[in-house]
């Protein structure tokens, strides 16, 4: 289990968790705010292990643990312009100043490292979209055979 990371407005961050510092490079972990926590139920809080996963625990839940926490990511315009950006027009759209940032790579192969290395992992996985720079593409309309399926090559998570 591989849980996403929270890339989040600096600004923004102790709205949504427990949080003062920068944490530019995703080094801290932080609780999730008491106001975006999602109370459980009385089955959701008997349930062990893995079962744990399968309910929402907050409002952002594809980013929190399962002990509400998170490891965050502060993105600051200063030193990231074009990725705050793209935050902040995502927050004008939705009022959640928060993407999610994950390695870009499947289990068994290295971070992706170039243009070339993203293509070909999107081409072999469930991916529908890759954006790299300024430039959009949709698995629907590549034309190139998939060269490299992953599913095949590793066993599941």
């Amino acid at each position: 289990f591989r849980p996403f990371a929270p890339a989040v407005l600096r600004d923004e961050v102790s709205g949504w968790f427990d949080m003062k510092a920068d944490s530019p490079y995703m080094l801290f972990v932080a609780p999730v705010t008491e106001r975006h926590i999602l109370r459980m139920t009385e089955d959701e809080r008997s349930m062990k292990g893995l079962d744990r996963l399968h309910f929402p625990r907050s409002t952002i839940p594809a980013v929190t643990h399962v002990d509400n926490s998170a490891r965050v990511q502060t993105v600051h315009k200063e030193t990231n312009p074009r990725f705050h950006e793209l935050i902040s027009k995502f927050c004008e759209m939705t009022g959640c100043p928060i993407l999610i940032n994950t390695s870009f790579n499947v289990r068994g192969e290295p971070i992706v490292c170039s243009p070339e290395d993203a293509f070909r992992c999107f081409m072999g996985t469930d991916l529908d979209m890759l954006v790299v720079e300024r430039c959009l593409l949709r698995k629907e309309s590549q034309v190139v055979p998939v060269s490299h399926d992953f599913k095949r090559s590793f066993d599941a998570d």
